[in-house]
């Protein structure tokens, strides 16, 4: 699974907008929307920040595992 579709599932999962998502990370939608449709590489910074704020692995966040691994 690529990272954008997990970025999505996540997303998703929690009933979340990308707005809400976007306002986390301190960017605007458009640019989380670039991450998420894959069309722009998510910064390490941003990618620990949603590891963090889903609380899952960043094997898992990556897409390397298919099992989410808590952090805490």
């Amino acid at each position: 699974m690529y990272l954008y579709q997990r970025l999505r599932d996540l997303r998703e999962d929690k009933d979340q907008k990308q707005e809400a998502i976007a306002c986390v990370l301190k960017i605007t939608r458009q640019q989380y929307q670039l991450y998420e449709s894959g069309k722009r590489e998510l910064p390490m910074h941003h990618f620990i920040a949603l590891a963090k704020y889903y609380n899952v692995s960043l094997d898992y966040l990556a897409g390397l595992v298919d099992i989410p691994k808590k952090l805490f």
